[in-house]
């Protein structure tokens, strides 16, 4: 075969998937978010999942999207392995639609699906201009397997390409192994169960070496996910492999009836294109009926062989949990959910954070308040991690609508850094510089601090909720909080000066003197904790602004000077 026959060929291939590409990416940009809620609608029973499995990826003409959704849902707890294992039986036999689609001869409508997609993309906006992404996909398929096929018929009776393929006869293990290794490269099953029809269709290779190449396709086709989650979280794991095992175990058992079921489908159907087709959908199906009622052991088998690792007690708090990179191309929706995760976290590290600064407040020993810094570091590390994952989001497959969260729940990560720096690089020196001093700020002074403390945290509960919720700007509960940390700050400062005056007319003598130095010394750093604690809550509210729209508005709802000292 020569150099540019291959060219064309590899050609042919990516021009197939990045067809699949747009179709998937179309129909995702069109109804991302009503495909998850109807997910989550229609998953009451196996049944229902295994038809919304079907419909789906007969739309997305992508299982591994399918099987990206389902991920998303049982890793929340929103789903058991059992209806996702039944979602993904569903998908294995939606897969199979555009075989028995393009056995018949339909490229002849191909460039139509095309004009129309272009005058949909160009001329519209909105879901009509991502469903003209989905009629482009959809032409480049038919195209690009009309080319495969063209590519290929001369080839089909060349002596020694026959001679390789005639080696396969009666060897059906080493058929099915050429089947899985040819799918695992192209990532399609559609191009490799097309390459046999056209091999079928010719003669070059009987019905039986067809239908072994048709099952190694099935197993190909579930190796990719499996490789792919091999760092995914143990619900991934378990559905990707569950779905590998049962393709495994189907085609073995096939593999002793393969001459007695080439037979009856000859006697049945004596088109080689349809036979081949039917036999894919119909192998499909037939494991489908199988396993439905069986999906409550199969799930509890599976969960056995992948349990749930303990969790690592050693491992750093500002290690990413829920950051897969495999949702950013085939998933952007489910992407910016996981990195919303992860911001949450933010909040979290940050109240801890306090906590630790809150307790050295009451003790002399600065270790109570150094144990924020470790917590510093991981949200530190937290947050480069979200920025570099949301920095992977390809803005060809996500909508604008999309990019835009991405871009707010980065301006989320930025206030909680900023917040976390003061914290880190302020007031845990402070406090600790005050516990090695011996100094412990009495109740008097202690009282305004503790508030504003209390009410940062209690601030934080709610930035995280409003990063969930995405509340309206006029229903932001964050709006009137720094009027409570100025008017704390403000009632201190007055205080403080209040006694100041009151003392420089009350000194008596050296030891007074001292005392009075050492009480303003005190106020002074009551004071500076103030201060720093309303710049920590300037950024939690301007954090909560972003996921409100409302942006860099946001600092500048706090106008007025810090109070001097």
């Amino acid at each position: 075969m020569e150099l540019l026959t291959l060219v064309d060929l590899a050609g042919s291939v990516a021009l197939l998937l990045w067809g699949v590409h747009m179709v998937q990416t179309g129909v995702q940009r069109a109804c991302g978010a009503r495909l998850n809620s109807l997910l989550a609608r229609m998953l009451g029973n196996r049944f229902q999942a295994f038809l919304t499995g079907l419909g789906i990826t007969a739309v997305l003409q992508s299982s591994t999207a399918t099987g990206l959704m389902i991920t998303g849902l049982a890793a929340r707890g929103q789903l058991d392995l059992a209806p996702a294992l039944a979602v993904m039986l569903g998908a294995n036999v939606g897969t199979t639609l555009i075989v028995q689609l393009l056995s018949f001869d339909v490229s002849s409508i191909a460039p139509a699906f095309v004009l129309t997609g272009v005058m949909l993309f160009r001329r519209s906006q909105g879901a009509w201009r991502d469903s003209g992404r989905v009629f482009i996909g959809l032409g480049l398929i038919l195209l690009s397997l009309r080319q495969f096929l063209t590519l290929l018929t001369p080839y089909t009776q060349k002596p020694e390409l026959t001679a390789v393929l005639a080696s396969m006869n009666s060897h059906d293990l080493a058929a099915i192994l050429l089947g899985a290794v040819l799918t695992w490269i192209s990532h399609s099953s559609v191009a490799t169960v097309m390459l046999v029809t056209t091999f079928a269709t010719s003669g070059t290779i009987p019905l039986e070496t067809a239908l072994a190449l048709v099952l190694g396709a099935n197993i190909g086709t579930s190796i990719n996910p499996v490789m792919e989650g091999s760092r995914t979280d143990p619900t991934a794991r378990r559905i990707s492999m569950g779905n590998l095992l049962v393709r495994c175990v189907g085609a073995l058992l096939l593999v002793p009836a393969l001459p007695f079921i080439s037979a009856l489908m000859t006697r049945l159907e004596p088109d080689a294109a349809r036979q081949v087709a039917d036999f894919h959908t119909l192998f499909n199906i037939g494991l489908a009926v199988l396993m439905m009622p069986a999906l409550s052991h199969y799930a509890r088998l599976m969960i056995r062989l992948i349990p749930t690792p303990p969790e690592n007690k050693q491992a750093s708090p500002g290690t990413p949990r829920y950051l897969d990179r495999l949702l950013l191309d085939k998933a952007p929706q489910l992407a910016i959910g996981s990195a919303t995760r992860e911001a949450m976290r933010l909040c979290d590290l940050l109240g801890a954070m306090l906590g630790a600064m809150q307790d050295g407040l009451r003790t002399t020993d600065p270790a109570k308040a150094g144990a924020a810094r470790p917590l510093g570091n991981a949200m530190e590390d937290l947050g480069a991690a979200i920025r570099s994952y949301l920095a992977g989001l390809d803005p060809d497959n996500a909508s604008q609508p999309e990019m835009e969260r991405a871009e707010d729940i980065l301006a989320f990560c930025t206030q909680m850094l900023h917040a976390e720096d003061i914290v880190d690089r302020s007031l845990v020196p402070m406090v600790q510089k005050m516990a090695r001093q011996r100094i412990v700020l009495p109740p008097d002074l202690l009282r305004p601090v503790l508030s504003m403390t209390q009410q940062l945290t209690h601030n934080l509960n709610i930035c995280a909720t409003i990063l969930i919720g995405q509340q309206s700007v006029e229903n932001n509960p964050l709006s009137g909080q720094k009027d409570f940390f100025r008017d704390v700050e403000i009632e201190a400062t007055s205080a403080y000066f209040d006694r100041l005056k009151r003392q420089s007319t009350e000194i008596s003598g050296v030891m007074e003197s001292s005392e009075t130095s050492l009480q303003d010394e005190t106020a002074t750093y009551q004071l500076t904790l103030l201060r720093d604690l309303r710049r920590v809550n300037t950024h939690i509210v301007a954090a909560a602004s972003y996921p409100l729209g409302a942006g860099e508005d946001a600092m500048l709802l706090d106008p007025s000077p810090t109070p001097s000292t």
